[in-house]
């Protein structure tokens, strides 16, 4: 498997990079904004913020890392980083969610939810929104041309602020109306009740992320894959059978070993080139994928 060059490598550290410094202008605009004007929506929202700066500094610098090659104590390479990196993000996630969750229950129960929805509030979110779709889509297609979990892992962290950000909107919105119709003066309590639509998109997010991160982490092969790499190899002229096909993943790099069974007349030369040709097949199922094969004679 060719290791990612210098530039795909620099990519991929880019994309952290402006997600690091998407998340330094978003927290800072939240906050002063979300305090005042009292809105619970938006200083959740950018509470949210901090811990994505704090998951974008660290998914930067796992990137970083994951990039060095294997040493004589990294066999595999340091590509488990990204995965240490996106289980942290999965632990920011539950934290949130229960911070907000918290508030805005609290702020119902106590029936204290003074907001003042101004244009700049309104202004903001929207604002945030637009980079927030941006950046989740940037990161999310870096994340799937080089297998970065990391970058995975933010990518589907900023998704869930497309949506609670469009919560935190019609939660103003809603607020702005029951000012103004004192009919629909329940409506003051959108705000808090958007803040609690925050969390339970955050909470879905840990779920995804936690399970796809603990799964890398125990090594937990893709379903079937086994099966595929298996049948393509057996169908290849000179293979009798292949059997113990193993998979791991080390971050975006998967390695994979199995053993065939071929006719014991061929020459050295002959089993280069059948491996050679296995290598590929598996290659086409699993890109960029590290191959070790052992062949096994053929006994009549």
């Amino acid at each position: 498997m060719a290791p990612l060059s210098l530039r795909e490598n620099e990519e991929k550290q880019s994309a952290a990079l402006l997600s690091l410094l998407a998340a330094v202008g978003l927290t800072a605009l939240r906050i002063v904004v979300g305090f005042l004007t009292g809105s619970l929506g938006i200083i959740a929202e950018g509470a949210h913020s901090g811990l994505d700066l704090a998951a974008a500094a660290m998914t930067w610098v796992a990137v970083r890392i994951s990039a060095r090659p294997a040493d004589s104590t990294h066999l595999y390479g340091h590509g488990k980083v990204e995965n240490l990196s996106a289980l942290f993000e999965t632990f920011i996630l539950v934290a949130t969610c229960v911070w907000i969750a918290w508030e805005a229950a609290h702020r119902l129960l106590s029936q204290t939810s003074a907001v003042e929805v101004t244009v700049w509030s309104v202004g903001v979110m929207a604002a945030s929104l637009a980079v927030e779709l941006s950046r989740a889509r940037a990161l999310a297609r870096v994340a799937r041309k080089y297998g970065s979990q990391a970058l995975e892992a933010d990518a589907l962290h900023f998704q869930t602020h497309i949506w609670s950000s469009g919560a935190v909107i019609l939660g103003l919105l809603a607020v702005s109306l029951g000012q103004a119709v004192p009919s629909l003066a329940f409506l003051q309590n959108a705000d808090a009740v958007a803040a609690i639509g925050v969390s339970v998109v955050v909470a879905w997010a840990s779920w995804a992320l936690g399970w796809r991160t603990v799964d890398a982490l125990v090594d937990s092969a893709p379903v079937g894959m086994e099966q595929r790499i298996a049948g393509a190899v057996a169908a290849i002229p000179g293979v009798r059978n292949c059997h113990r096909v193993r998979i791991r993943y080390s971050g975006p790099v998967p390695f994979i070993d199995l053993h065939i069974i071929v006719d014991g007349d061929q020459t050295l030369t002959q089993a280069h080139g059948l491996t050679e040709r296995i290598e590929s097949a598996i290659q086409e199922i699993v890109p960029r994928a590290d191959v070790t094969i052992h062949p096994e004679p053929f006994e009549h």
